[in-house]
């Protein structure tokens, strides 16, 4: 059985850090490309960062360039959102996305990614 789990979510103050980190069991996640997704109340889901399997291409939301950090150790089975300079709009749930997948470059749709985690509450305050 799949599972993918993240944690590292919580309160923070703005201008605050959080990192994330997303781990399977089940799979090999260094098989697999992986997204940060993330869901405010009434909104849709949006990808905030994506990475390859191999980790030599990332993406990652304008809003978020300069902030957030993805990265993945393949070795440790575990990709990481490292989050900085937070402000009270990047509230919201948090989710990791895993894609098998050997393409070049890292997909943004939650449509292509197949594996989902519970998602972890990221708040912030102003």
């Amino acid at each position: 059985q799949v599972r993918v789990v993240e944690s590292g979510g919580g309160l923070v103050q703005a201008g605050g850090s959080l990192k994330l980190s997303c781990t399977a069991s089940g799979l090999a996640i260094s098989n697999f490309a992986v997204g940060w997704f993330r869901q405010a109340p009434g909104k849709e889901r949006e990808c905030v960062a994506a990475i390859t399997r191999s980790g030599d291409s990332t993406y990652s939301k304008d809003s978020v360039k300069g902030r957030f950090t993805i990265s993945r150790d393949n070795a440790k089975n575990t990709v990481t959102l490292q989050m900085n300079g937070l402000k009270p709009e990047d509230t919201a749930s948090y989710y990791c996305a895993a894609r098998w997948s050997t393409e070049l470059g890292p997909r943004i749709s939650p449509n292509d990614y197949g594996y989902w985690g519970q998602g972890t509450q990221v708040t912030v305050s102003s």
